[in-house]
């Protein structure tokens, strides 16, 4: 059994339901990001999501790939919130990627639905890009569910990028529902959960019921991104064994919690709060002597120095309450390091 493809609705854009995520490679230095990217078009990977916000992500896709465009499909995205700065980040994209034109560019982790007539001019804007070539397709890219069933309900947009996993809520999933009625692809970002899932089989095998979905797997390892190439010709199948793990895993993270997309960063006082406040589902997912190390003490340490400023709060698109979360992992990170709870 092979790996499916899928269309992305609208865009008539066919691909396997196994696309690659290309903000962790802005991690790994140039030769090794090529490497990695080279070795997912070899192992059948045709789809490859990027952004002008993830440093020098483009510049890699483009060094590595650009030799073989017309045999893959590539989104980007924008973070402009003018025309003027839209059209130079349009530009520049198209550069860093060796290219003439994107098949999907998306709004990006997008607070507004931009929409005809709104006085902004960027839907606009798209639309001409799209008119002259450089553009393909139209989609946007949300954190906020609300965001996102106004982006399917409006019409607009070809393509929907969202949250999406195994740990995901029913409002989610009738998202996938409403985007395939509404004939859009949905692109899935954080298949994994920010890291809590760490499961790749079950990861994957969770996607497959979904038609209109493609998961894109944020990679910065070969080894990692072996693990979804033997998807390729072996899928994991979402069979009885694996539904019990998924609902047994999804009880064991019922609740808040974070998901470490670091929208909320900077804080003024310097913590790292996509990793602080999940760091006791970190410890008990993935249990390592790192997380325990004096570097991660001192960045913990730094919860008490929280002003309550609310800015974290207030940027989280998830409507966490971030400072609470921070209070809670520290109490019991410092209960774990005294012995006190095992991990």
């Amino acid at each position: 059994m092979k790996c499916k493809t899928v269309t992305l609705g609208s865009t008539g854009i066919v691909t396997p339901q196994n696309g690659f995520g290309a903000l962790p490679i802005q991690r790994d230095d140039l030769e090794t990001a090529a490497a990695i990217l080279r070795r997912a078009y070899e192992g059948g990977m045709t789809f490859f999501d990027t952004a002008r916000a993830y440093s020098d992500s483009e510049e890699k896709v483009g060094y590595a790939l650009s030799d073989v465009r017309d045999s893959i499909f590539i989104a980007t995205k924008t973070m402009a919130k003018n025309t003027e700065d839209m059209k130079k980040q349009l530009d520049t994209s198209l550069h860093n990627l060796k290219t003439d034109h994107v098949d999907i560019y998306q709004f990006h982790c997008a607070g507004t639905v931009y929409k005809p007539g709104d006085g902004t001019g960027m839907y606009e804007l798209m639309e001409d890009f799209k008119r002259q070539g450089m553009v393909r397709h139209i989609g946007i890219t949300a954190h906020k569910i609300g965001v996102a069933e106004e982006a399917v309900d409006s019409g607009l947009y070809e393509t929907l990028q969202f949250p999406f996993s195994y740990l995901s809520g029913e409002r989610e999933i009738a998202l996938t529902k409403r985007c395939a009625e509404h004939n859009m692809g949905f692109i899935a970002m954080k298949g994994l959960a920010g890291g809590l899932i760490n499961n790749y089989k079950m990861a994957f095998a969770f996607m497959t019921p979904y038609d209109n979905v493609v998961p894109i797997w944020g990679v910065q390892r070969m080894s990692e991104l072996e693990e979804w190439l033997s998807c390729m010709d072996n899928p994991p199948e979402l069979d009885d064994e694996i539904r019990k793990m998924i609902e047994d895993d999804k009880k064991a993270l019922d609740g808040e919690f974070c998901r470490g997309c670091g929208y909320c960063m900077p804080c003024p006082m310097g913590i790292e709060i996509n990793n602080c406040a999940r760091m006791s589902l970190m410890l008990r997912r993935a249990p390592s002597a790192n997380w325990l190390n004096e570097h991660w003490q001192e960045e913990m340490k730094k919860i008490e120095t929280c002003i309550e400023c609310g800015a974290c709060r207030s940027k989280c698109p998830y409507e966490l309450n971030t400072p609470e979360l921070l209070k809670k992992n520290y109490e019991d990170y410092k209960r774990v390091l005294a012995g006190e709870v095992e991990v």
